[in-house]
């Protein structure tokens, strides 16, 4: 494959494809939730993101013998089949970890929620949770661990223990059958263990949580304060859920662009395993920084708490991702765009957005506790 030019069908959301991937061949770029059998009729490489479902149906008869997701997860990939055909895979685990993170304490911050005083319950201690405990660890902030596939983690609790936290992050992976499926882990009888006054973050998969079940919890009116990012039947998400919820994105706690970035240099790093070939295609590492590079942010008026909130929230507020989505089920409930097509146009039309290490605090800051947490969390 690597003595002549290579067709490269890819995804219209990931970055820096030409960048990466020009020098092996032709690009084309295609809406990957639509992605057709008959695009990839000349295909030798194909690269998504987690959109795509890659499975029989849309392979079988192509040339394609290399997939690429440049993404963490790889439910939508039906790796079994493509290793029966001997068509190589990769995907990009941990890429966009940081990014989900600093969505997280965004997202406390946006809610008021000052993690200090607060104790953490992670389900899924993957590449995102793992980084989570981690930071908690660094913060001195106390967290329980439920991930069955990791039963010596040091933080390792029942489900039950872990739904009793006042801060429950959700960070699994969507797997459907097995010893220890995560499909609608959270149910009905799970959501109840939610107390009142915790905050659900649920930045994984939709589907590990019962969005019906939870739709009904908080029609209550005594559910927990929930931050969703993904949903159930993505992009035609349940409009009724979205506004009984605080905050609610369309799936892009992930898409800061530094790690939209690592995941594409990471598929082109497996690539060129797979070619046998020293790459030469190179993803920016430098450039996107211009805008926020050494950038000072304005010291907050507030202090304590308030100071770190306000400093996260001037990197990055999702209240403003929320106040999109909005509009675009406002639209939908209209008669407008369908909230399939205006979920999918968010993600692809979405704003740039760096991570906390572009930007620094000046010294006049907050105080000296604050200016530790902060550091913690990437802000120098």
């Amino acid at each position: 494959m690597s003595q002549r030019p290579l067709s490269i069908v890819a995804d219209e959301n990931i970055p820096a494809v030409e960048e990466c991937f020009g020098d092996l061949g032709t690009i084309t770029r295609v809406a990957g939730r639509n992605l057709q059998p008959a695009q990839l009729v000349d295909a030798d490489i194909l690269l998504v993101r987690s959109v795509t479902r890659v499975n029989s149906e849309l392979l079988t008869g192509s040339p394609v013998r290399f997939v690429g997701s440049c993404t963490i997860g790889t439910d939508h990939l039906d790796t079994d089949w493509l290793e029966r055909q001997g068509v190589a895979w990769s995907a990009a685990p941990g890429c966009n970890a940081n990014s989900v993170v600093e969505y997280v304490f965004c997202a406390l911050a946006a809610l008021g929620a000052d993690w200090r005083r607060r104790d953490f319950g992670i389900v899924g201690c993957g590449n995102v949770g793992g980084l989570l405990q981690r930071r908690l660890h660094t913060l001195g902030i106390d967290c329980a661990v439920y991930d069955p596939w990791l039963p010596d983690n040091p933080d390792a609790a029942s489900l039950h223990t872990v739904l009793e936290r006042d801060v429950v992050c959700l960070h699994a992976p969507l797997v459907r059958g097995g010893s220890h499926p995560s499909h609608h882990l959270l149910g009905a009888a799970e959501l109840r263990l939610l107390r009142d006054d915790a905050v659900l973050v649920s930045a994984g998969r939709g589907a590990v949580v019962d969005n019906r079940a939870l739709l009904e919890r908080l029609r209550a009116g005594n559910g927990p304060m929930t931050v969703l990012d993904v949903w159930e039947n993505e992009p035609d998400i349940d409009l009724e859920l979205l506004r009984q919820v605080d905050i609610g994105t369309p799936h892009i706690a992930g898409y800061s662009l530094d790690g939209k970035l690592a995941g594409t240099r990471m598929v082109r790093a497996a690539l060129d395993r797979f070619l046998g070939i020293a790459g030469a295609g190179t993803a920016p590492e430098d450039d996107h920084r211009a805008t926020a590079a050494g950038r000072v942010l304005e010291t907050p008026a507030a202090r304590g708490f308030g100071a770190m909130a306000e400093l996260l929230l001037q990197v990055y507020d999702p209240r403003a991702d929320d106040r999109r989505l909005r509009a675009a089920a406002e639209r939908a409930a209209a008669g407008g765009e369908p909230m399939s097509l205006g979920f999918d146009r968010l993600r692809r039309e979405y704003p740039e957005r760096l991570e906390f290490s572009h930007y620094r605090i000046d010294d006049a800051g907050p105080g000296e506790g604050e200016r530790h947490q902060l550091a913690v969390l990437g802000l120098l």
